[in-house]
C-alpha cells in the first residue's frame, strides 16, 4: 500500500507539472498573439523602401538590377496611389501661378545605393532636359498628365559630335502619360536616359534613382539644349540617321542649371520611413 501511495503521489506531481506547462504555453501563445496584433502594418512607403533596399543591394553605377528585381519594383510602384504618400491635387504647390511655375521636390530618402523623392508640378511646369549618369530610374506618375520627351546617345562609347560640340542623340519617347499608367524605367544607356517633363495638368511623379546623383563620384546632373539635325548641315547626321532626321537631335550640354528652372524643396509630410 505504501508503494501504491508513492506511485500515486508521483503520478499526481507529474499531472500538476503537465498542467503548469500547458498553462505556460497558453499564456505564451496569448502574449505572442497580442504582440502580433499590436505590431503596426508597414506603410506602403515603408514597403517601397524595403523593396528598393533589396533590389539595389548589389548594384552600383552602371549596374542594372536583375530583370526579376526590375519587374518586382515596377509592379510595386504600379500599385501606388497619391494617398500612399499623403498627396492630393488641392495642395498649394499644384496651384496655378503667374510667371514660370516652380517645381516642388519632396525628399523621402537617400543613401549610397538609391534615393526616393517626389516632384510636384503645377500646370505648365517644366523639368528641363537632363541626364542620369550610370543610373536606373523608375518614374511613377501618381496623378495628372505629363508630357515626356526623352533621348539616348546614338553611340554612348564614342559620341558623334557636331561642329560646335553638340552630341547626336536618338529620340526614345515623345508622348503624354496619363495617370494611372505603368511606371516608366530608364537605364544607363537606354530607355531615354535624358528626359524632359512638362506638366499638361497639375501632376506628381515619384522617382526612384539607383544610384543617386553624386558629384564627387562623377554623377552630376547635366542639362541640355536640343537642336534639330538640320541645324548643323553637313555634319555626321547623314550617315548616322539616313532619311530619319525627325528621330534624331543634337544635344548640347549647358553650363549649370537653366536660369528659368525654379525648383524648391518642401518638407515631405506623408508616412515616414523607419529603420535605417
Amino acid at each position: 500500500m505504501r508503494i501504491d501511495g508513492e506511485l500515486a503521489k508521483q503520478k499526481g506531481s507529474g499531472e500538476v507539472a503537465k498542467e503548469k506547462n500547458r498553462c505556460c504555453s497558453r499564456k505564451k501563445s496569448k502574449r505572442q498573439q497580442k504582440k502580433a496584433l499590436a505590431a503596426p502594418t508597414p506603410t506602403v512607403v515603408q514597403r517601397l523602401w524595403e523593396t528598393c533596399k533589396e533590389v539595389f543591394a548589389d548594384c552600383g553605377p552602371g549596374v542594372v538590377p536583375l530583370p526579376g528585381d526590375v519587374g518586382r519594383l515596377r509592379s510595386f510602384l504600379d500599385g501606388m496611389k497619391p494617398a500612399d504618400v499623403g498627396l492630393h491635387p488641392n495642395l498649394p504647390f499644384f496651384h496655378d501661378v503667374k510667371g514660370t511655375p516652380p517645381v516642388t521636390y519632396l525628399h523621402l530618402h537617400q543613401c549610397r545605393k538609391f534615393s526616393i523623392g517626389i516632384f510636384c508640378l503645377p500646370r505648365a511646369a517644366v523639368i528641363p532636359l537632363h541626364n542620369h549618369p550610370g543610373m536606373t530610374v523608375f518614374s511613377k506618375l501618381l496623378f495628372g498628365s505629363m508630357h515626356i520627351r526623352s533621348f539616348d546617345w546614338v553611340d554612348s562609347s564614342e559620341q558623334i559630335r557636331s561642329s560646335n560640340g553638340a552630341c547626336l542623340a536618338k529620340l526614345n519617347t515623345d508622348s503624354v502619360m496619363n495617370a494611372p499608367c505603368e511606371t516608366s524605367i530608364l537605364y544607363p544607356a537606354a530607355g531615354g536616359n535624358m528626359h524632359c517633363f512638362t506638366a499638361v495638368t497639375p501632376c506628381a511623379v515619384l522617382d526612384v534613382l539607383g544610384p543617386p546623383y553624386d558629384g564627387p563620384e562623377g554623377r552630376d546632373c547635366k542639362y541640355y539644349t536640343e537642336a534639330s539635325c538640320s541645324s548643323f548641315p553637313g555634319d555626321a547626321t547623314a550617315s548616322a540617321a539616313p532619311g530619319d532626321n525627325d528621330r534624331y537631335a543634337w544635344l548640347e550640354e549647358m553650363q549649370g542649371k537653366p536660369d528659368d528652372f525654379n525648383v524648391r524643396g518642401e518638407e515631405y509630410k506623408g508616412p515616414k520611413i523607419v529603420g535605417y
